[in-house]
This record gives structure tokens, C-alpha cells and sequence, in this order.
């Protein structure tokens, strides 16, 4: 591996991509410890420490910049949301679903509107988190020799400008550096909070030299768990496939063997992100309206049985409906029959396409309960221990960070490639 990063680095066009993103990384990290203007720093981070389960989870999809009420204290949650929002409406709105078959100028039209929704859920976010944290629950008085009125809309002017820029950052890693780049500012938010939770762990049991051997058990169990996890997200149902012989001109073409190779978990880190929003929703409603029982259950949400339950049926019910979005059984049986293509002992036509709908369903649903159960079963650890190295090492994390560095890995590997370079996965 460390030759391949050697490698990587050799290639002039590779090596900008890879810097050009960690520059951007560090520019994102910065961000989360500049605070809004006027806040009194000691006073709202006290404030901030006797919050509940549904707060502390949202601050670890911020990386931190909410606890410290920063710039970017919105995170990629806005846009994260909208585009669930985008994807439901595919199958919802006729017109938004001829957008996404119409190619590029389809794509453009959707991330616009994606844009313009993040802006106006970034606008609705800051406005509750402006109300929350000056109300009696956490008693914050920004200090600032202009009007109050003048004070709270250069915060929430602020907070939604850092959720523009955030947006900004992870298109231009997409477009110009190496992976996705909302994927990889989610990795880089949730990978900072692992040194401040080991050190926590430690610190939780009265004998430190306890802390200590319960926090390396908990770090050994997560690297036992990650090649599953990889063996999984790597993990393949191929379906053979034939193609008849045929003359062409004075060639003859066909005869092959191939496959069609669905993935056990196509979905990738998806189902786990789009679960993670809408459970940790409500915390963001409770958050703009302020209200005593919304805040109860988006705590019950946020932890408990309630919680294990949510996350077992959202992850399985994304896992199907990301699945269903990025792989049509029609259009895949089409074109092998335009191509001449068969599978073995299955008729051409619907007959294939039922085929193929009843193998994705039937490998879909494996590769959705194990992600589903890997995000369950740290959070009841959590539960019953309450130490932080779970809840930052918990599934949910464990599964995006993997993920991500797969997916990240495995484009830097195709990059190499096509330079003459071994990639990660020989």
C-alpha cells in the first residue's frame, strides 16, 4: 500500500488531485473552529456540554463546529437532505424523473434545485439554532455593540453562508480533486472526533489502567471488524451471461462468456447516510421550534430501542430504494438483447428482466441487514456503557469511513492504471 501511494504521487496530474482534496480537507477543518460573531466561547461550550444524545450525534457529523458553534455549524446535513429530497422526488414528480434520464443538462437541473433547497434548509437551520441557543435551555448573549435584531442576522447570514461554502468545497473535490467530495467531508468530520473520544475513553473508568485496556479491546474489535465489513462491501452475485454467435460483414462475433456482477451492497454508504438524516431530523426540528416533547423524542430518536429499530428498517428500506435508482433490470435486459446476450436457461425478454429482478432483491437484502446490524449493534453498546470511543467508532461511523476510503482508493487505483501503476486491490 505504502508503494502505491509512492506510486500515486509520481504521476504529476494524480499528485495535484490528491493535495488539491487535502488542501481543501484542512481549509474545512479550519472552518469548524472559527466561530459566529459575538458568541461568548467558554459560556455556550459549557452551555453546550449538558445537551442531549440527539445534539452530540449532530455535532459528530459537524466535526465538532457545532459544539463550538463555528461557521460551518451546519455541517453537510442541508445538503445531505435535499438531496434525499431529490431522490424521493424522482420516483414521486414525472417531470424531476425525466430530468434524471435526460443525461447532463437532467444532472445540471437537479443539482441546482439541490442547491437552492440546501440554502433554504441551511436558512431554516440557522434560524432554529439562533432561537435554541438563546433560549433558557442554554442562555447564550451575544456579545456585540449592534442591535440584537442586527446581531442574529449577521449569525444566521453567517451560518448559512459557511453551509454555501461547505457545498461549494465538496463539488469543487469532485469535479477537481480525487473521490466524492460530500462523502469524504462527512469521513473527515466524523475521523476528527476519534483522538478527543479515545482520550474521553481513557479518562472514563476511575482507574486510568482500566481505561486503558477497555479503549484498546474497543479498537481491537473495530480492526477485527473492518475485513468484514470490506469483504462485504466488495462482495459480488455474478450472473453469467452468453452471447450467440453471429456474422457481421466477414466476422464473425459472439461466442463469449461473461457475467453481469451485481454488488452485494450497491447501495454503498448511502442507505447508512440517508438513515443517519432522517433519524436525526427531528433534532433538527427540535432545534428550530424549541419545544419541550419534540425535544424528548428526538432524544428517544436518538438513542434507545427506538433508534435501533428506525436504523434497522431506514438502512434495509434505502439499501432497496438507492439500489432500485442506480440499476435498472429493464434497460440492462434490453441491451442484452440487443447485443445477442442470454443467461443460461432463462428466456430473453421479461423472463430476464424478472430474473434479475429477483436476484437483486435477493442479494440486496443480506448486504442491507449486515450494514443495518453493523450500525445497530455499537449504538446498544453505547447505550449501556456510554463510552464516547463507541459512539465515534460506531457502526454508522465505521461504515462511512470504510466505505468512503474504498471508494476513494478505488479511483486513485483506476488513475494509476492508467498510468502503468499497480493499483491497492492487485
Amino acid at each position: 500500500m505504502l508503494r502505491t501511494i509512492i506510486d500515486a504521487f509520481k504521476v504529476p496530474e494524480l499528485r495535484n488531485k490528491i493535495l488539491f482534496t487535502l488542501g481543501i480537507l484542512a481549509l474545512y477543518r479550519f472552518g469548524a473552529y472559527v466561530p459566529v460573531p459575538g458568541i461568548p466561547f467558554n459560556e455556550f461550550a459549557n452551555a453546550f456540554a449538558q445537551s442531549g444524545v440527539s445534539m452530540a450525534m449532530l455535532d459528530l457529523f459537524t466535526g465538532g463546529a457545532l459544539s463550538h458553534f463555528s461557521v460551518f455549524s451546519l455541517g453537510i446535513m442541508p445538503y445531505i437532505t435535499a438531496s434525499i429530497i431529490m431522490q424521493l422526488m424522482q420516483g414521486v414528480i414525472p417531470a424531476v424523473g425525466r430530468w434524471a434520464k435526460e443525461g447532463e443538462s437532467g444532472r445540471k437541473k437537479i443539482t441546482q434545485v439541490t442547491r437552492f433547497m440546501t440554502l433554504g434548509l441551511g436558512l431554516i437551520n440557522a434560524i432554529g439554532y439562533l432561537f435554541l441557543f438563546k433560549s433558557s435551555a442554554y442562555g447564550v448573549v451575544f456579545s456585540s455593540e449592534l442591535p440584537e435584531i442586527v446581531t442574529d442576522i449577521v449569525v444566521v447570514f453567517t451560518l448559512v453562508a459557511g453551509t454555501a461554502f461547505i457545498m461549494w468545497m465538496g463539488e469543487l473535490i469532485t469535479q477537481r480533486g480525487i473521490g466524492n467530495g460530500m462523502s469524504l467531508i462527512i469521513f473527515t468530520s466524523i475521523i476528527s472526533r476519534v483522538p478527543s473520544a479515545i482520550f474521553s475513553s481513557v479518562n472514563l473508568q476511575s482507574d486510568m489502567g482500566m481505561g486503558i485496556v477497555v479503549t484498546i479491546l474497543i479498537v481491537l474489535v473495530v480492526l477485527l471488524c473492518i475485513p468484514a465489513i470490506i469483504f462485504v462491501e466488495r462482495a459480488q452475485r455474478r450472473i453469467p451471461v452468453n452471447y450467440a454467435k453471429r456474422v457481421q460483414g466477414r466476422r464473425m462475433m459472439g461466442g463469449q462468456t461473461t457475467y453481469i456482477p451485481l454488488k452485494v451492497n450497491a447501495a454503498g454508504v448511502i442507505p447508512i447516510i440517508f438513515a443517519s438524516c432522517l433519524i436525526y431530523f427531528p433534532a433538527q426540528l427540535a432545534a428550530l421550534f424549541n419545544i419541550g416533547w419534540l425535544t424528548a423524542a428526538a432524544d428517544a430518536m436518538s438513542s434507545g430501542w427506538i433508534n435501533w429499530i428506525l436504523t434497522l428498517v431506514l438502512v434495509v428500506f434505502f439499501a432497496y430504494f438507492y439500489t432500485s435508482m442506480v440499476f435498472n433490470p429493464e434497460e440492462t435486459s434490453d441491451n442484452l438483447r440487443r447485443q445477442g446476450g442470454f443467461i443460461p436457461g432463462v428466456r430473453p425478454g421479461s423472463a430476464t428482466t424478472d430474473y434479475i429482478k429477483r436476484v437483486i432483491n435477493r442479494v440486496t437484502l443480506p448486504g442491507g441487514l449486515f450494514i443495518a446490524l453493523i450500525a445497530v449493534v455499537p449504538s446498544i453498546l453505547f447505550y449501556f456503557t456510554g463510552n464516547q470511543l463507541i459512539q465515534a467508532f460506531g457502526g454508522t461511523s465505521i461504515l462511512i469511513m470504510i466505505g468512503v476510503a474504498l471508494d476513494t482508493m478505488s479511483k486513485i487505483e483506476s488513475q494509476l492504471k492508467m498510468h502503468n501503476y499497480d493499483g491497492f486491490f492487485k
